[in-house]
């Protein structure tokens, strides 16, 4: 007897995918409440993002006209569908799991997968018994994040020695997973620290032996390959900001509840409104070698910057900046949601900017160093 693949309606999806794109949550905590994998979450992202500038789109052909017609027809009932659908769930004004107490499998009219659409819950829910491991690796995610964060020089092996020095049974391969999913690499120069997407080109690095002596030379995507992991009390989030070398000021920052480029692209059209760099100079993640990112650096003229090598470094000087963040404001508040932690870092960067000292810069603050040095466009 052969399985049947779970088939979602097309509300179900622009639902889920508007919760991912939003970022109020993380994509753990949408994942546990839509009860799938993350990953089907993300292609759904991606397959909306994609979809959205054929809305905008001129010149069409008549076909094209059409099908855009018929989708909006179609886009139209489902919203018909959704109304009647919210009305319906607010007579079951209850819990997931008393609206799983709610089913009969033994009922001779309704199968459970038609009770499941009727009480809006999904089938997998229905059947699935949690074996407890995802809080655990949640868990050894928060410690290895901090173990990180005081040795950014350690791999997964060493990593995984500290963890069983602290009780923890785990192996190698584990902690890699973890770590990869963490966005996570010890900074120590060796061949392909960094490796870009295989269709994506790759940039000379520019900066060895150049003396950063001004603001606006160089900019840098700041932390552990330019984006960094947060933990929360459900999940975790990703967090990047683009930084001024010279004066340390932190241009632009964003979070996202996906490793993704989107967030990426947003923080530097924020950073590109107030100034533009000489020299952009960031690792050979996926994320910065994409044509999307490099495309728009080229358009502003910027010359990009970019090379495994050497950039151990590199990443010494920019891992200032996040462990300062998290020992600071991260860790002490200990963030029990994806806004919390939007709220939290929208006060924190004003404060590191403008009145945090740093005894780099003669204990002067980064904004009066920017400021005084910073020319117009």
């Amino acid at each position: 007897m052969t399985k049947q693949r779970k088939r979602y309606s097309a509300e179900f999806k622009a639902k889920a995918a508007l919760e991912v794109v939003k970022a109020q949550r993380s994509l753990n905590e949408l994942a546990s409440e839509y009860e799938m994998h993350p990953n089907q979450l993300m292609q759904w992202k991606r397959q909306l993002l994609e979809s959205l500038p054929l809305l905008f789109a001129d010149r069409r052909s008549q076909g094209e006209k059409e099908q855009v017609a018929k989708e909006a027809e179609l886009y139209q009932q489902i919203g018909q569908l959704k109304v009647e659908l919210d009305w319906m769930k607010k007579k079951l004004a209850c819990s997931v799991a008393e609206r799983r107490g709610l089913i009969e499998p033994g009922h001779t009219q309704l199968s459970v997968v038609r009770q499941c659409e009727l009480l809006g819950i999904a089938r997998s829910g229905y059947y699935y018994q949690p074996i407890g491991e995802q809080a655990e690796n949640q868990q050894l995610m928060r410690l290895i994040d901090a173990e990180y964060t005081r040795h950014p020089f350690y791999g997964y092996r060493k990593i995984t020695h500290w963890l069983r020095d602290a009780g923890h049974l785990v192996n190698k391969k584990r902690v890699q997973r973890l770590m990869q999913t963490m966005g996570l690499a010890a900074i120590v120069p060796k061949p392909n620290l960094s490796k870009p997407h295989p269709a994506h080109p790759v940039y000379p690095y520019l900066l060895r032996g150049v003396k950063i002596e001004r603001v606006n030379q160089v900019w840098h995507p700041e932390g552990t390959r330019d984006i960094t992991y947060i933990a929360l009390q459900q999940g975790w989030m990703y967090l990047v900001a683009i930084i001024d070398w010279f004066s340390r000021y932190v241009l632009a920052w964003e979070i996202s509840n996906t490793l993704d480029t989107d967030f990426c692209l947003v923080v530097l059209e924020r950073a590109l409104k107030r100034a533009a760099p000489t020299i952009f100079n960031t690792d050979q993640g996926a994320q910065f070698t994409s044509t999307a990112f490099t495309s728009r650096l080229q358009q502003a003229k910027i010359a990009i910057s970019m090379d495994g090598r050497g950039r151990a470094l590199d990443n010494i000087f920019v891992e200032r900046l996040w462990r300062t963040v998290k020992y600071e404001e991260v860790y002490p508040n200990d963030y029990p949601s994806l806004i919390v932690g939007r709220q939290r870092l929208d006060a924190y960067f004003p404060f590191y900017n403008t009145q945090r000292y740093h005894q780099a810069l003669a204990y002067r603050t980064p904004a009066a160093v920017y400021f005084e040095d910073c020319s117009p466009l």
